[in-house]
């Protein structure tokens, strides 16, 4: 099942250098998922990290809340055509997540596994320096199930279906593996100023 929004493309604004070509603000937050919305219990969450097949450390919901915690506002752009401008949000910065459990640069590429079996690539390069977290709260208040609570990766300067909702582990892998919607023919790195949304892109 998809969600309606994720086909087709979109023609859009632009004129802002905020705003990439093909793009256009909105004011509300849409809601676009791949299948139906997991219900994910606080009390059964758990976050895995990965090396290949094998699990490097896996934190319970308690253990990764009490991880530092870094808050960012930043703007956010959907592939089916929208951005929506100082969104804010706190959560696990990937380099303290990484630090915490000992590890640095095992391989330069990521795939993000989520609890509705959703999955994305990202290279170590996107995620790291600042440039992303696992999201837990947003604008304040705990991110709503709709928007992948209890906790979804965020990779603002990426399209947003990087940003994978209900995630649940990062996997470091050999290669840039293609994820759910980069087999079904989005670009395999999603760069929103350079209008990559498609494989041809």
């Amino acid at each position: 099942m998809v969600t309606r929004g994720f086909v087709g493309r979109n023609k859009g604004g632009g004129g802002s250098d905020r705003l990439p070509p093909g793009q256009h603000v909105v004011e509300d937050f849409p809601v676009l998922s791949a299948g139906p919305t997991p219900r994910v219990e606080i009390a059964e969450w758990k976050f895995t990290l990965k090396i290949g097949p094998r699990p490097l450390k896996v934190w319970s919901w308690h253990e990764f809340s009490a991880l530092p915690k870094t808050k960012v506002t930043r703007d956010i752009h959907c592939v089916t055509a929208w951005s929506k401008f100082d969104t804010t949000w706190e959560g696990v910065s990937i380099d303290d997540l990484l630090a915490d459990a000992g590890v640095e640069r095992p391989t330069d590429f990521l795939l993000a596994h989520c609890y509705d079996g959703y999955s994305t690539n990202v290279p170590l390069a996107d995620l790291a320096a600042g440039k992303a977290m696992i999201a837990l709260n947003y604008e304040g208040q705990p991110l709503l199930r709709d928007h992948g609570g209890p906790a979804r990766l965020l990779v603002p300067h990426l399209y947003f279906w990087k940003s994978a909702k209900w995630v649940n582990g990062l996997q470091f892998t050999d290669r840039d593996e293609a994820g759910f919607w980069e087999l079904r023919g989005y670009h395999i790195y999603g760069d929103p100023w350079r209008e990559q949304r498609y494989t041809d892109d």
